[in-house]
């Protein structure tokens, strides 16, 4: 029997305080989801944030102890009261540290294609977001950060294939 067994066995809450304590060391990560969401056409939905320089896809970062469909679900709400099912996982970006940032895990999931009564009912919630706009692929090249456009593509192709895919500051490692 292991001693970390028997220190469980005998004393549960030496043990707890043994995980707690190793918890308290472990990286904490940033963490943010977004959702692939299209229309009928297969354009994609872009946000155009007040807070940044560039459009970006709907969703947001994780609250702490937040499930990560929950956390989209609550996302899509509170900027554009939207209330889709969340789907699939597409893919996983590790974002490096930079700037100001330590690093952070992205993770995308389908949110599938909006029918046209969901499409109506579209709007601005908040005031985080100056717009929104469905756009094909080429017109989401040109709004997105290059890395997060990868980031898409590969999402993109996870829908074609079904493979999701694990990426390192968008690219595929």
């Amino acid at each position: 029997m292991s001693p970390e067994r028997a220190l469980y066995e005998r004393d549960p809450e030496a043990w707890n305080a043994h995980l707690a304590e190793g918890n308290a060391k472990q990286a904490r990560k940033r963490v943010s989801v977004d959702v692939l969401l299209r229309d009928q056409h297969g354009r994609i939905l872009l946000v155009d944030p007040k807070y940044k320089p560039d459009w970006d896809m709907p969703g947001g970062m994780v609250e702490v102890n937040e499930p990560l469909p929950d956390a989209a679900r609550r996302e899509l709400r509170e900027e554009l009261g939207l209330e889709v099912h969340v789907g699939d996982l597409l893919c996983v970006d590790w974002v490096a540290p930079h700037g100001p940032w330590d690093d952070m895990l992205n993770f995308i999931f389908d949110g599938g294609v909006l029918s046209a009564t969901e499409i109506a009912t579209l709007r601005l919630v908040d005031d985080e977001l100056r717009t929104y706009e469905f756009c094909d692929e080429d017109q989401a090249t040109e709004r997105l950060r290059p890395y997060v456009w990868r980031r898409v593509s590969v999402a993109l192709e996870a829908l074609r294939t079904g493979q999701v895919r694990y990426l390192q500051d968008g690219y595929v490692g």
